[in-house]
């Protein structure tokens, strides 16, 4: 007799830090893969749509939700400016700072330029050229040995293709989407049925960091002219097909659903 499934739908996000709405489906937008035995994906033009579609989404049943964005940063940076090692207290410290409109329009590259001035040295980088913020510069130019912060995060060295916490800007770079994306995990992880993975998974909805790039041999084969669109649906089925969630490192860092935790030091 088959075992029942953990999950009675399992939801990937592949999160945007757009600055304006998508009005039509495209790569580097939002998109849902969702598996609940059979596969839909859904494009959503904006952040504020996006979270509100999540509320609906989860308002039953045993939901799994994988979101592409560190939940954590590099051991360190939540103490520094929160006075807390912890994820939690950096998910809120940037929820009270995050400003995100309807229109998607936001203040991420201000923020990041007041953390930088909190830590005294430029960790953040990236920002497009006509934005004038001194304290975030365009390209990496941060010692973090001497700064006294890692550039990347445990399970980021066991996977040399991620890319570090810290870019905002330009190709592959994923910090501008914690920056925009932690305040929703903050904001989703204040209902009493709701948990985050790997600190706490006992909840009826579970968060957790995903990082679809895990299955890229499967997304090539999938030929979608929509990238963003095979690797939700891919990561969605995936997720749903497995047994319970596994243990991992529960630091302030997080970890990547997926990645193995024995791999680990």
């Amino acid at each position: 007799m088959c075992a029942p499934k953990p999950w009675d739908r399992v939801i990937v996000v592949d999160w945007s830090a757009a600055s304006r709405p998508h009005p039509t489906p495209r790569a580097d937008a939002i998109w849902f893969g969702l598996c609940d035995g059979t596969e839909t994906q859904e494009f959503l033009p904006t952040r504020a749509k996006a979270e509100a579609r999540l509320r609906e989404l989860t308002a039953t049943g045993r939901v799994l939700v994988g979101f592409d964005f560190p939940f954590g940063a590099p051991q360190g940076l939540a103490q520094r400016l929160t006075g807390e090692d912890s994820a939690p207290a950096l998910w809120r410290w940037l929820a009270e700072r995050i400003t995100d409109a309807p229109d998607n329009a936001n203040n991420r590259f201000e923020v990041a330029a007041e953390m930088n001035r909190s830590l005294g040295a430029p960790a953040f980088w990236g920002r497009p050229a006509g934005l004038n913020l001194p304290d975030l510069p365009p390209k990496k130019t941060c010692d973090y040995k001497a700064l006294g912060l890692p550039e990347r995060r445990q399970v980021e060295r066991l996977q040399p293709r991620t890319q570090p916490f810290w870019k905002l800007y330009t190709t592959g770079s994923v910090g501008s989407q914690a920056l925009m994306g932690l305040p929703v995990i903050h904001r989703l992880a204040q209902a009493p049925d709701v948990s985050v993975w790997p600190w706490d998974a006992t909840g009826r909805v579970v968060l957790a960091e995903v990082w679809p790039s895990l299955l890229a041999p499967q997304v090539r084969a999938a030929a979608d002219p929509i990238k963003d669109r095979a690797q939700v649906r891919l990561l969605a089925r995936a997720l749903y097909d497995q047994g319970a969630l596994p243990r991992a490192p529960a630091t302030a860092e997080g970890w990547i659903l997926g990645v193995p935790a024995e791999a680990a030091p």
